[in-house]
């Protein structure tokens, strides 16, 4: 998923990579093949730096792959049928194609997919792609529409473990591995790593965070409840699907969104290992929907939150009214009915991955009326 430069990570990332030789961020990295089982979620840090989150594994991968060199002209991408792109590529055909996520690297526009091969046609209103299977195959897409995979064989990484992930073998209410939900999102922001997903403690719904450069034993968890108005109910079992980190009201946050669909705000402050976090619900989003992915951009100069989803078409949030929303949603939100922030339901559907192009574009892997899975440029401008 994702991700994403939000613009405080943003910044982080721009005055990191002006101290690069200060900061040494590969310094400690190995030269070899990482151990990865699953390359469930991917994000980018500082330096062009990818991070695999691997579920199956319980461990974040931090790979240099030298790629940094900034695109001539930065502008749109479109790309069709990208599914039978892939599968020529690969050796199958398009409905063999299961794409699990999709990050953008800020540096250098270049756009990186996690891939399995499996039957397509699983993947559903409720069922994600890690659910059905782990995607072990890596790809790249530059800006001028060449595909191809990425070997991990040798590579500079570095590699640490994620407290407690969640038991291996036990299902979900989707009948799925709830393993695959040790990690479902991730993103950097300020020197440090954030982790969404399960874990083995009592409340189940946790965030990690790990400082990077990784050290050993650096790593905090802290578990998080909502409330969720469309159950009725604090929940403390039910995942982060995903989040960013975005300084509201001068405070630095994670907006988070759930299943179904709970928009919530965290202080950064408040996770600390071992910790219970009740977050703020800013708003329901509508019931029977899975929020897939979360970006920030900006529009004519107004900062923007922008949410796909499996049954919604692209919401967008001005940011304005997430600081204005001074209450908390504590009620009941019956039916598909909203309360809290409101947010602007944009002509887009079937958006399954976004991510930040550059200024003036959001880039999203879309099912197209005919069924084609796309590539496509969103002007920021117009969402």
């Amino acid at each position: 998923m994702r991700k994403i430069y939000t613009l405080l990570s943003l910044l982080c990332f721009l005055a990191s990579t002006a101290y690069a030789s200060e900061t040494k961020f590969t310094e400690d990295f190995i030269f070899g093949k990482p151990e990865i089982k699953s390359i469930s979620i991917l994000t980018f840090g500082p330096e062009g730096i990818l991070f695999i989150g691997d579920s199956k594994n319980g461990t974040v991968v931090a790979v240099d792959l030298g790629d940094n060199q900034s695109p001539a002209s930065p502008g749109a991408f479109n790309l069709d049928d990208v599914e039978g792109k892939l599968g020529a590529l690969l050796g199958t055909t398009r409905d063999n194609v299961i794409i699990h996520d999709l990050a953008v690297n800020p540096i250098s526009q270049n756009i990186y997919l996690s891939v399995s091969k499996g039957d397509a046609s699983q993947v559903g209103f409720w069922k994600l792609p890690n659910d059905i299977g782990y995607a072990e195959i890596l790809l790249k897409i530059t800006p001028d529409k060449k595909i191809q995979e990425i070997s991990l064989d040798q590579v500079k990484y570095s590699t640490t473990n994620v407290p407690s992930p969640a038991k291996e073998g036990d299902k979900n209410w989707r009948k799925s591995d709830k393993r695959t939900e040790t990690i479902t999102d991730m993103s950097y922001a300020d020197g440090k790593l954030f982790i969404a997903g399960l874990s083995n403690e009592e409340f189940a719904s946790s965030l990690r965070v790990l400082p990077f450069p990784f050290k050993d034993n650096a790593a905090t968890i802290s578990t998080i409840e909502i409330w969720h108005g469309a159950h009725g109910k604090f929940e403390t079992t039910a995942p982060i699907r995903t989040f960013l980190p975005y300084t509201v009201n001068q405070e630095p946050q994670l907006l988070a969104a759930y299943t179904c669909t709970p928009l919530v705000s965290i202080p950064i402050k408040d996770l600390k290992n071992g910790k219970h976090v009740k977050s703020k619900t800013l708003a329901e989003l509508g019931a029977r929907n899975m929020p897939l992915d979360i970006i920030a951009f900006k529009k004519n100069g107004k900062n923007k939150i922008l949410i796909a989803n499996t049954s919604r078409s692209l919401m967008s949030i001005d940011v304005e009214d997430i600081e204005k929303q001074k209450e908390a949603v504590t009620h009941d939100v019956e039916g598909l009915n909203t309360a809290g922030v409101p947010y602007m339901a944009l002509p887009a559907v079937g958006v399954m991955q976004i991510d930040n192009l550059n200024d003036d574009f959001v880039l999203g892997l879309q099912r197209m009326p005919n069924g084609s899975l796309d590539l496509r440029s969103f002007p920021t401008k117009y969402l």
